[in-house]
């Protein structure tokens, strides 16, 4: 992903609400199973990490792109930005620039 495409997906998504809210539970295979079918259905992504949870922002937020096959677009803070676009061409919601 080059730094424009980049820069695209973080202006989409500075208008995002929160789709997840990662708790306490950190990363459990019924979360990622859920950012997953999110992100098919949608492409991007923004999620919350609470307060309550102990582990940081950007190694959740590797893990879930790792187990998702997404990208990180960015991580700020609590917040998390998830991107992986659709299988078929057909149905790609967002077309990034070149």
């Amino acid at each position: 992903m080059t730094s424009k495409q980049r820069s695209y997906l973080k202006g989409l998504a500075m208008t995002m609400d929160s789709v997840f809210q990662i708790g306490k539970s950190s990363v459990t295979p019924e979360l990622t199973a859920a950012v997953s079918e999110a992100l098919e259905a949608r492409e991007l992504i923004k999620l919350t990490v609470l307060k309550n949870c102990l582990d940081d922002g950007r190694s959740i937020a590797e893990v879930l792109a790792e187990r998702t096959h997404s990208q990180v677009v960015q991580v700020i803070g609590r917040k998390i930005v998830l991107y992986k676009p659709a299988r078929d061409e057909s149905r790609r919601k967002i077309v990034l620039p070149d």
